[in-house]
């Protein structure tokens, strides 16, 4: 598992020493990168270290804690912040709630305590992660299947074949033409066969059979159906169609 960058931020240097000697970061999958002391140098680590974790005290020189995660949440907005304070303060805790710090610590820190607050960081930060990436995910993979089917279109694809080629189930990769595209596959199959048809009829002297097995369709009877019931007229007649208007016939 991929290592928590870790960034600490304290005016106290004693603090600061006290979270990387007391606690052990390496248990709990994290790795302290940075440190800074005061709201400006905080500022800029961030911008320059990009941590998963800021541990910032609120009463820090320059810049508040709290302005200072006000201020990269802009920038970084996935950064997680425990908020460690002297202050037992109500209405710091509640400005941090209202900020959705992720947690909030007094001084003395309480290590065990400190650890079970990352080990729940570190399960956010995955939840997180994973609720960011099937999107993306299913952007690539339909890229990929898109591409496979333009390169393979004289072939006899289908779903099961997908399945089998992309290592999915074969109902996903259905919904992901719904959810991407927004047609269903045989749908989309049929309109970039048929493209493929269109510019073989027009740019070559192919047989209306040969421009069939080529678009995918073994029975050139079966094309011209479908042909006829997409574009409204036969492939002859397209063909024928495009060739008089070239000419200035049309």
């Amino acid at each position: 598992m991929k290592k928590l960058k870790v960034l600490l931020v304290d005016d106290e240097i004693m603090i600061r020493e006290g979270f990387k000697r007391l606690f052990d970061w390496e248990a709990h999958d994290c790795e302290v990168v940075g440190e800074a002391a005061d709201g400006m140098e905080a500022l800029a680590q961030i911008d320059s270290l990009r941590p998963d974790i800021v541990i910032m005290d609120i009463n820090i020189p320059i810049m508040s804690g709290l302005k200072v995660i006000q201020l990269s949440r802009i920038k970084h907005p996935s950064i997680a912040y425990v908020i460690v304070s002297g202050y037992d303060d109500f209405s710091y805790c509640q400005q941090a709630l209202r900020m959705k710090i992720t947690d909030y610590i007094l001084k003395p820190v309480n290590y065990e305590e400190f650890g079970n607050c990352i080990d729940n960081l570190k399960i956010a930060l995955f939840e997180q992660k994973i609720a960011e990436e099937p999107e993306e995910h299913e952007e690539r993979v339909i890229t990929l299947i898109t591409r496979y089917l333009q390169e393979h279109l004289a072939q006899d694809v289908s779903l099961s074949v997908l399945a089998e080629e992309f290592h999915l189930n074969a109902q996903y990769i259905s919904q992901l033409f719904k959810n991407e595209i927004g047609v269903g596959f045989l749908a989309y199959l049929t309109s970039i066969r048929m493209e493929k048809a269109k510019k073989l009829l027009v740019s070559t002297s192919l047989s209306v059979a040969e421009v069939a097995e080529q678009s995918g369709y073994g029975d050139y009877r079966v094309f011209t159906k479908v042909f006829k019931k997409t574009e409204g007229i036969t492939p002859s007649q397209y063909r024928r169609d495009f060739l008089d208007e070239t000419s200035g016939r049309g």
